[in-house]
């Protein structure tokens, strides 16, 4: 019987020991390439210090010069209870964009504070795209402790810290854990040196978490990636996100409207007659429609919303100002268009929730805004909490992505 998968990312201030954690996670988990642990042992001494667990993530040779994580990691590893798969999101500033990616593909998160150090800019910062995105499910691990004498006080001090920010961005965690990664203290087995520490381990805590339930019950949402000839087929080839899509099924084709029925399901070598939720897979109509990328299936009858108006929360990411009305690019799913920002309703820092101006014309690199968004054509979108792959979007500019946003309960227009 395959076990449960959890997905769940890493967040925090560039150098709290994200990498180290990771690493001393594989290792207590037993879930190292053989002889990873002696090279990583062997780049170590070299270097003139104790095992580095970083390491273990940091792969490039650049990073472990610069010491700083610089992209989106997938990391697997499972217990008896099931198999995990670690998003880490890096800390680096300029990274904030895979950060937003990475969060927004996790059921829980982890946010790890240096206990030396204290709540940082970062750690606000990460912790409200954690709020931003939805997540609810957060651990908390205060990490080197062995550097404060694994010192009660120091814990208490800083848990309050955090736990004050938390609180103004609503977010509860479920647990708050002291350990010290680099010595594998509360990460697998509890610690002699914090017996005053009652919680669970780190793992144990992790192994409570719940996994996002499978979104077969939906209605079906499946984004059309591309079509292929195939001898005198045509085959349209996407990713089901939602619900569960079989021969016969009735399907109706936004932004068209057009109402067809499945002819058959094509999976490559297999021979089905279904797809559900997560699977990618290929399909051909019974009638000669033309579907072409970034069009949407749905359930006729429980189709999303198709609109040109959109209110949302983005997190703009361009060193360069963004003015109200400037020329974009939306890209939802598979769905893209040109669309423009006609309202700033609220600049917010995003490191400290201080609302910088009410129906702004600007926003300035990292600011939050809560804008509305005109398309030039319809897209069909979901709020974020409801479908994340409808529910969120990027905005481009010269080919490069400057913004990542959600869609919010006031989406509304052409329906």
């Amino acid at each position: 019987m395959s076990r449960q998968q959890l997905k769940f990312v890493i967040v925090g201030h560039v150098d709290h020991g994200k990498s180290t954690l990771i690493g001393r996670l594989l290792y207590d988990t037993n879930s190292l390439l053989d002889g990873k642990m002696a090279e990583i042992q062997k780049i170590s001494s070299g270097l003139g210090r104790e095992t580095e667990f970083a390491y273990l993530l940091d792969h490039l040779e650049e990073e472990r010069q610069q010491g700083i994580t610089i992209d989106t990691t997938q990391v697997f590893f499972k217990t008896d209870k099931r198999q995990y798969v670690i998003i880490d999101a890096p800390g680096h500033v300029e990274f904030v964009k895979n950060m937003i990616t990475g969060a927004s593909q996790a059921d829980a998160a982890v946010l790890i504070v240096d206990v030396v150090d204290g709540v940082k800019e970062q750690t606000k910062r990460h912790s409200y795209m954690l709020s931003m995105l939805g997540l609810r499910q957060v651990i908390v691990v205060i990490n080197k402790m062995d550097l404060t004498d694994y010192s009660a006080a120091r814990f208490d001090s800083v848990r309050q810290d955090v736990q004050q920010w938390l609180n103004s961005i609503n977010i509860e965690p479920i647990t708050y854990i002291p350990i010290a990664a680099v010595k594998g203290d509360n990460i697998a087995i509890k610690a002699e040196h914090m017996p005053w520490y009652l919680g669970p381990t780190f793992l144990e805590s992790l192994d409570s978490l719940k996994v996002t339930p499978p979104s077969e019950a939906k209605p079906v949402l499946l984004p059309i990636q591309d079509v292929y000839k195939v001898g005198d087929k045509r085959i349209n080839a996407g990713r089901v996100e939602t619900g569960f899509i079989e021969k016969n099924s009735l399907i109706k084709i936004l932004p068209s409207g057009q109402i067809t029925t499945v002819k058959s399901i094509e999976k490559f070598l297999k021979d089905t007659d279904k797809a559900v939720a997560g699977e990618c897979i290929g399909f051909t109509t019974s009638d000669s429609v033309f579907l072409e990328r970034g069009d949407i299936i749905c359930t006729a009858g429980k189709e999303p919303t198709l609109t040109d108006t959109i209110r949302a929360n983005i997190f703009w990411m361009s060193k360069q100002d963004f003015a109200k009305n400037q020329k974009l690019t939306i890209r939802c799913a598979t769905q893209e268009t040109s669309c423009r920002i006609e309202n700033i309703h609220k600049r917010v820092d995003s490191s400290t929730l201080d609302v910088i101006e009410q129906d702004g014309d600007i926003l300035k690199n990292l600011e939050v805004g809560q804008v509305t968004i005109k398309t030039k054509k319809p897209l069909a979108v979901k709020d974020f909490n409801d479908v994340q792959e409808l529910g969120r979007f990027v905005l481009v500019k010269d080919c490069n992505i400057c913004a990542g946003g959600i869609v919010t309960n006031g989406c509304y227009g052409n329906e």
